[in-house]
């Protein structure tokens, strides 16, 4: 087992569709670790997103993450963040393919719906940015 992070981002929890991006993650195979709703401030999505700071899309994305509440969760599955990263789909959903997240529940490719962590040591790095080694589950530890 891996573990990797996803957020599930404003557009989705605005429009009432994060319960169905979790049931979709569970039925796929995924272990929900740690979980929490939160409402990024705009230097928390700034650090968060630091990665892309010199990228045209950098300010439109802050301000979309910024934009309401989010859901950002640790996910335990076998090779997480490649299997994370195929559940999800592509990033512009038109081009996403039938049955992964984006292509049932995103909007457009800047309202995607979530984010997945696109590797391991990212994966590492972005747990840490939203969780305490207190709020994760150990792998196979259940529930306390």
């Amino acid at each position: 087992m891996s573990r990797t992070l996803a957020i599930i981002k404003p557009d989705a929890t605005g429009s009432g569709k994060a319960g169905k991006i979790l049931a979709h993650l569970e039925a796929g195979g995924f272990t929900v670790q740690a979980l929490k709703l939160v409402w990024l401030t705009g230097s928390q999505a700034e650090e968060f997103y630091a990665v892309h700071r010199e990228r045209p899309f950098y300010g439109e994305l802050v301000e979309f993450m910024t934009s309401g509440p989010c859901i950002p969760m640790v996910l335990d599955a076998e090779d997480a963040v490649v299997a994370l990263r195929v559940a999800i789909g592509a990033t512009d959903p038109a081009e996403a393919d039938e049955g992964t997240v984006r292509r049932l529940y995103a909007e457009s490719k800047g309202r995607n719906a979530i984010h997945a962590s696109d590797s391991d040591d990212n994966a590492r790095r972005e747990i840490g940015f939203f969780f305490s080694e207190s709020e994760l589950l150990s792998v196979g530890a259940g529930l306390r």
